[in-house]
């Protein structure tokens, strides 16, 4: 580890209010730490259960040095294990997902069943005995058909209390019901803390013309934070949160926020928001992208259910289609955000959606947020920089980093 940075001392100055300072953004040893503390000790979103949906089926993820196997196994329970063969390390599976019968080591074949056992080894000694050489097992948890990982020995033992307050809201909207309509990834040019802080505020969101179309400009403004020639806008924006308050108490979905976003292990936020013109879903026009609605929903008026997990992950949950995204890094100065759409597993491409509407709205999105992301990072490189406030419509901005600080402090030796 480079001595040229005092990482305590750089934790320690952290002011409140206002951005990281730059080496959290571009360091190296910083992103060590990060991979280290932060996706190694505490939950994380990795896929969602409509990835591998029938037994066999296998997804990898990987963070820094860590590769995790999820699979579904022969019982259709979800596991998760580390993709290193037990013999002399080699990976496991080479692909981002399949299908395999038994997890078979290329390498010197040693084979596993689906519950990480391992069945054959061959021209191994008398004395060897198998049931020593299991894979290694990670932590996994499954929120509703969101599917969180934790690589440490002991994972945070506050999920379930994140999972009590949020399966009323998830629920409804039957995330195990439904497919993978695509899933595309993209490498934004930035650290990924400037990925999540990006999505954790809307004061950039004049930048997304397409979003607009749906999204009222104002997710994590209050009143007070309106400006004077917003104030008729903010206003619609109130009479048609109303109509949508109405909405979900008839049909006994909840709504209001619940913010959990510093102060514990497991840090998260959800709200339902109202939706713009039909109100239905994020496409151009904001009508229903899918005709088949998800878990019997009869109309696609519902607006959007909104959910972000730290470190690394936001969800909108529609009548008509979820959409998941998480970040993992890549590099100090590299991204990678995973989009999965996913709608009724019955619905037809081409009958029911057509996946070009389905996605036009947050593929044009993400494409934007990389390019502000990006731009961020290249001004944090320069001598010039230095951390700036934040304005009271990023106070969400403002959580994560005071979590992300919290969680370094929590874990990094004094």
């Amino acid at each position: 580890m480079s001595p040229d940075i005092d990482i305590p001392s750089l934790i320690a100055r952290r002011k409140p209010g206002y951005s990281l300072e730059a080496p959290f953004y571009a360091s190296q040893q910083l992103l060590d730490l990060d991979i280290d503390v932060i996706f190694g000790r505490h939950w994380f979103f990795a896929a969602v259960e409509p990835e591998i949906p029938e037994p066999g089926d296998y997804v990898t993820v990987t963070v820094g040095p860590h590769s995790v196997i999820l699979l579904r196994d022969d019982d259709n329970a979800v596991r998760a294990f580390h993709n290193v063969c037990r013999h002399r390390g080699s990976r496991l599976v080479l692909d981002r997902k399949g299908f395999v019968g038994n997890l078979v080591c290329p390498y010197h074949q040693w084979t596993y069943d689906l519950s990480g056992a391992l069945v054959h080894a061959e021209s191994m000694s008398a004395c060897f005995e198998k049931s020593r050489f299991g894979l290694k097992p990670v932590h996994v948890r499954s929120l509703a058909g969101l599917l969180f990982i934790c690589l440490a020995d002991q994972p945070p033992d506050d999920f379930e209390e994140m999972a009590a307050i949020l399966e009323p809201y998830l629920a409804p909207h039957d995330l195990r019901g439904c497919k993978v309509a695509t899933q595309i990834d993209i490498v934004e040019d930035g650290n990924w803390k400037l990925t999540i802080e990006n999505n954790r505020e809307c004061y950039h969101c004049g930048g997304h013309p397409e979003l607009l179309c749906s999204l009222f400009h104002f997710f994590g403004y209050a009143a007070n934070d309106v400006s004077p020639s917003q104030r008729a806008y903010y206003e619609r924006f109130e009479r048609v949160h109303e109509e949508f308050v109405r909405i979900w108490q008839a049909q006994d979905l909840p709504y209001e926020p619940v913010e959990k976003l510093s102060g514990r292990a497991t840090g998260f936020r959800t709200e339902r928001l109202a939706l713009d013109g039909p109100g239905e879903s994020y496409t151009m026009d904001a009508k229903a992208a899918c005709r088949r609605l998800v878990n019997g929903f009869t109309s696609p008026r519902l607006g959007s259910l909104h959910l972000h997990t730290q470190p690394n992950a936001w969800y909108h949950f529609l009548g008509d289609h979820a959409v998941t995204f998480s970040t993992l890094p890549l590099a100090p100065d590299r991204t990678l955000l995973r989009t999965t759409w996913l709608v009724h597993r019955d619905a037809e491409a081409g009958r029911d959606y057509d996946l070009d509407t389905l996605t036009q709205v947050w593929r044009a999105t993400n494409e934007q947020d990389g390019t502000f992301v990006g731009n961020a990072q290249r001004g944090i490189g320069s001598p010039a920089y230095e951390p700036g406030p934040y304005s009271p419509a990023e106070y969400m901005v403002d959580q994560f980093c005071t979590w992300y600080i919290e969680r370094l402090s929590a874990h990094r030796p004094r």
